[in-house]
């Protein structure tokens, strides 16, 4: 058994006009300021340590990773998201990551490979791989990028 439900509906002439929003001059008596962001665009950015992400370094490393495609699958390692973590500290260079699984094809390969693109980056000293299997490798990890690739988007 369903109940029937009515739409109650009134028909008006007109509605009236909502308030326009005003702007008052500050409690303080002062003078209301006309931009916020005046100086704001002109304001130089920070800066980055070469180490830290955004760094001269530290891009550099990303964009060597992004060069390091993964035999059987067409996406960089990067955008793969076999990369955990990039660390620079004074020209040393650690960078963590895995592999899609233990049993990988280029498992001995892969670290190595890794180390001297790297290791040539202008700036870095020494590079260090530790590959590591915790936490495991899943598609997730994946950039939208890669999806989109393999057709996963």
């Amino acid at each position: 058994m369903s109940e029937e439900r009515k739409i109650m509906v009134q028909e008006v002439d007109a509605v009236a006009m909502p308030p326009k929003a005003r702007v008052e001059a500050p409690a303080s008596g002062g003078e209301r300021q006309r931009d916020y962001l005046e100086g704001f665009l002109a304001e130089k950015p920070a800066q980055v340590e070469a180490g830290e992400p955004g760094g001269d370094i530290y891009d550099s490393v990303i964009e060597a990773l992004k060069e390091i495609f993964d035999p059987e699958i067409p996406v960089n390692i990067y955008d793969l998201g076999l990369i955990y973590g990039v660390d620079v500290n004074e020209g040393h260079v650690t960078v963590t990551m895995t592999l899609t699984t233990p049993h990988c094809p280029v498992a001995e390969s892969m670290p190595g490979e890794v180390e001297l693109r790297v290791g040539a980056v202008p700036g870095v000293g020494d590079a260090e791989v530790n590959l590591v299997w915790d936490p495991p490798w899943d598609p997730a990890k994946m950039s939208d990028e890669a999806k989109l690739e393999l057709g996963m988007l």
